[in-house]
């Protein structure tokens, strides 16, 4: 099969925002307790923090993470994170049917995501509570004292304020599984309010406005347009979630979803826009897709775990084991969001450890990255710069779901600074190579840096805490340049990053 890779330095997409790629952890499962905080660990820190799982976190560059929620948000009460923890309360989360031990909270989370590298995208709770909690909690986190809220987080020995910049308004609040769903109207009128008392008490902060719960909803579009309607002047975002399965074992039309991604994308653009136009703003409302990954391994009806018993702690909940097929499905998402950099500027893989994760950790013992880790490091580490539109020339074909699928699915980013170009490219093929053509010709003196493959015979190979290496990346691929074209060798169902510099 042949392919071509068409790309100019001087057609752009857009500026990359490092918060396309964030990570998300909820009070779930394992991600908190036994997941990044377990004090009884041989590599627990100071204050309990593992530091095997905030090495991985480290090697992701995980620039932002979302906290604590997720539908855990939506019956959430701030304060019981915060302060003594000898006085703090243990509730029952009606969200996931387990005990909240609220040793960890907001004040520890914070420190976390210092040690971790990070920063903190904050959410409120527009389920159970409303806007006055919200703008008490913005005050504890935001300003620096001299008001009841602000002194008493430096009275719970936080002198310096969090400054949390950007907010959550709620978690898929159309959704009737979670807590207090609301109706569009509702949400809107909720959201507004609660946007409005925020700014007022800090006005340097970015909102982000709960979406539709994802595109099959009933309720998709019509939320957003009336959600707008109520809110659009006090939010900066709105967000998409989804998650992909392939509980068909149908790899072709796996590794084709992200075509429903790219759909989902541009519905809600237009709809934004609409939005804009109703309201004859100036204001362009941007995308936060919150959450995004592979979800279906822990729901399979063959599952053989344990099943969790209700008002557990910290139970081990959602815990996929990912494959190698899913590592491509990842990696195909991660193009599909740089194609809209534009317009999504901030994304979230769901979650970051144990729970959906690209980072596993068995209690008192190792932690390892499961197969998706590597492309989103990948992306992470060299998709920093400018989107460039890319054209490729390629093959495609027709799955159960999907037509005129492309073989070849890529994305080109230009670090300008670092005379840096990387291109990543995903092979859907079961069965072919790709002999592909990159041009260059406006990357005048750019070589080869490095051309990395994610490879595997079997599709459902996975890594685990007895064969962490199973797949892992190799840099070991074909490709030479010349005369201003790169000549690449994608293998059959691989992912690629393809890596040039100035020399």
């Amino acid at each position: 099969m042949n392919a071509k890779i068409s790309l100019n330095k001087d057609y752009v997409i857009g500026k990359i925002e490092p918060g396309i790629y964030g990570s998300f952890i909820e009070h779930l499962g394992r991600a908190v307790y036994g997941g990044i905080y377990e004090p009884n660990h041989p590599t627990a820190d100071d204050m309990g923090f593992r530091r095997d799982v905030i090495e991985l976190v480290r090697a992701l560059d995980v620039p932002i993470v979302r906290y604590p929620g997720g539908n855990f948000v939506s019956g959430y009460n701030w304060e019981d994170g915060t302060g003594p923890r000898a006085l703090r309360p243990r509730r029952r989360d009606l969200a996931w049917q387990t005990i909240e031990t609220n040793e960890i909270g907001t004040d520890e989370f914070q420190e976390w995501a210092k040690r971790a590298g990070t920063e903190v995208m904050m959410a409120v709770n527009l389920g159970t509570r409303g806007p006055d909690e919200a703008r008490n909690f913005i005050e504890y986190c935001n300003l620096d004292s001299g008001t009841y809220y602000s002194d008493m987080r430096v009275k719970n020995g936080f002198r310096e304020p969090f400054k949390f910049k950007k907010w959550c308004l709620g978690n898929e609040m159309d959704g009737p599984w979670q807590i207090c769903s609301k109706t569009a109207d509702e949400y809107g009128r909720i959201a507004y309010e609660t946007a409005k008392l925020m700014r007022m008490i800090d006005p340097d902060i970015e909102l982000i406005a709960c979406g539709s719960s994802g595109s099959g909803m009933n309720t998709f579009g019509t939320w957003e347009a009336t959600m707008l309607k109520h809110c659009y002047n006090e939010v900066d975002y709105v967000s998409l979630h989804t998650y992909y399965a392939n509980y068909e074992k149908d790899t072709k039309n796996f590794l084709a979803r992200t075509m429903d991604m790219d759909h989902f994308i541009k519905s809600v653009v237009a709809t934004c826009d609409y939005a804009k136009a109703v309201a004859r703003g100036k204001k362009t409302i941007n995308l936060s897709f919150d959450e995004w990954n592979v979800w279906y391994h822990s729901n399979e009806p063959d599952d053989t775990r344990p099943k969790i018993e209700r008002w557990d702690i910290a139970p081990g909940q959602l815990e996929d084991v990912y494959t190698f097929e899913d590592a491509l499905v990842a990696g195909a998402m991660l193009i599909t969001l740089l194609r809209h950099a534009d317009r999504v500027k901030i994304a979230c893989l769901a979650q970051l450890v144990n729970v959906i994760a690209p980072i596993m950790t068995r209690t008192g013992g190792s932690a390892w990255a499961q197969t998706i880790f590597y492309p989103y490091m990948h992306a992470s580490k060299y998709g920093r710069g400018t989107a460039l539109l890319t054209k490729v020339e390629c093959d495609r074909y027709d799955s159960r779901d999907f037509t005129d699928v492309p073989y070849i699915d890529s994305a080109a980013v230009y670090n300008e600074e670092k005379e840096e170009l990387t291109v990543f490219a995903l092979n859907r093929s079961l069965d072919d190579h790709a002999v592909t053509t990159i041009d260059l010709r406006s990357f005048e003196g750019y070589d080869l840096c490095e051309h990395i493959t994610l490879t595997h015979d079997d599709v459902y190979a996975a890594n685990t805490e007895a064969n962490p290496w199973q797949v892992t990346p190799k840099s070991n691929g074909e490709t030479k340049v010349s005369s201003g074209v790169a000549h690449s060798i994608l293998p059959k169902l691989s992912w690629n990053v393809i890596r040039f510099k100035k020399i």
